[in-house]
């Protein structure tokens, strides 16, 4: 009895390690050379990517050259148009966290800065990118 015990704990042990986050890191552009920025996907319970991105000492929009009014997170899956994720807020303290949900498995990741948050297209400058794979 001990044995099955044993061997179901490390298959759930096992199982826990493999289904475990992924994470990427994001390069900074030359806009924001300080900028730090990771991204942990796992999958949810319908499959999809579950993505939380956590960036630290993030420059205020305003003080980007040009100047923006805020940051936008796009998602560009290969050869697609990127579509708008949605406004990355930075506190006080220079970070910002983003979490969103999407079926794509395979895409790029970036921030742009921009002058309104429901922009179509990415037309400011970048300040950071990553390539998702899973």
């Amino acid at each position: 009895m001990r044995k099955v015990y044993v061997i179901c704990l490390v298959l759930a042990l096992f199982c826990t390690i493999a289904e475990a986050a992924k994470k990427f890191p994001m390069t900074a552009s030359s806009v924001v050379p300080a900028a730090r920025g990771q991204v942990e996907i796992d999958k949810d319970k319908n499959g999809n990517i579950r993505l939380n991105m956590n960036v630290e000492h993030l420059a205020d929009p305003q003080n980007l050259t040009p100047s923006a009014a805020v940051y936008v997170v796009w998602l560009q899956e290969r050869g697609g148009n990127p579509e708008n994720q949605g406004q990355l807020k930075v506190d006080k303290n220079l970070k910002a966290r983003f979490e969103t949900v999407t079926p794509s498995k395979s895409f790029d990741l970036f921030v742009t800065g921009e002058r309104d948050y429901s922009a179509k297209a990415p037309s400011g400058p970048e300040v950071l990118r990553t390539a998702i794979q899973p």
